[in-house]
């Protein structure tokens, strides 16, 4: 088993449940993590015989600009398209966390973990 990970892909979105959230925006912070059995050999050194990271941030990032309610539907829409992109991929890992979110006291971070 292969595991690819991407931690700590920074983002400015609007992301939010309340409609102030959508209109000032937020800094969030995802991470990605992929698992899969290789059907190639590795050492080949050929990048299709894996997960491109690349490719893992192009999907955030597209995700990330999609202004959603829930960082909920964000984080599983983000797992779903890797799965299609990448057939052969068996466990997603999506976590996005909300930097200082918008509550009555200091919180470093709100966060969902959608895990498939």
């Amino acid at each position: 088993m292969v595991e690819i990970n991407l931690n700590g892909a920074e983002f400015f979105a609007f992301h939010g449940y309340y409609p102030e959230e959508q209109l000032l925006g937020s800094r969030f912070l995802v991470d990605l993590s992929v698992s899969f059995e290789p059907t190639a050999d590795l050492a080949e050194d050929d990048l299709l015989n894996t997960v491109n990271y690349e490719q893992l941030y192009n999907i955030a990032c597209e995700e990330m600009k999609i202004t959603r309610k829930l960082i909920e539907t964000v984080a599983q829409t983000i797992a779903d398209t890797i799965k299609q992109k990448f057939p052969f991929v068996k466990n997603t890992r999506v976590c996005i966390k909300k930097i200082n979110p918008p509550l009555n006291g200091k919180v470093g971070y709100s966060s969902v973990v959608i895990i498939g």
